[in-house]
């Protein structure tokens, strides 16, 4: 079993930065730097679009276009923590971010964190 907390979300206003944080944790033996971890966004009425992941290793990336250079998506293994650094934000990033931790189709997810972009 895995637990995963976001954390960082709140108001900004367009063009601005904000970092979002997902602490994970497990039972004994959970090792964090096996899982593909990734960031997805849910929008109001909507479905949720996969921002950006990461291999368990960290070396490979990906991002979805709408949010490519822009948003970063590192991983800090021996702190067990992922982040999403956003920049440049826009209206339309607004929405619930959530983080989501996989492993031998296995997927674990945060409850999610609140992102608004207004003026």
């Amino acid at each position: 079993q895995v637990q995963l907390v976001e954390s960082g979300g709140g108001l900004v206003q367009p063009g601005g930065s904000l970092r979002l944080s997902c602490a994970a944790s497990g039972v004994s033996g959970f090792t964090f730097s096996r899982y593909t971890m990734s960031w997805y966004r849910q929008f109001p009425g909507l479905g949720s679009e996969l921002v950006a992941s990461t291999i368990s290793a960290g070396g490979f990336k990906n991002y979805a276009d709408s949010v490519k250079g822009r948003f970063t998506i590192p991983r800090d293994n021996a702190k067990k923590l992922l982040y999403l650094q956003m920049s440049s934000l826009k209206p339309g990033d607004a929405a619930v971010y959530f983080c989501k931790a996989r492993l031998e189709r296995l997927d674990y997810w945060g409850q999610g964190t609140q992102v608004t972009v207004s003026a």
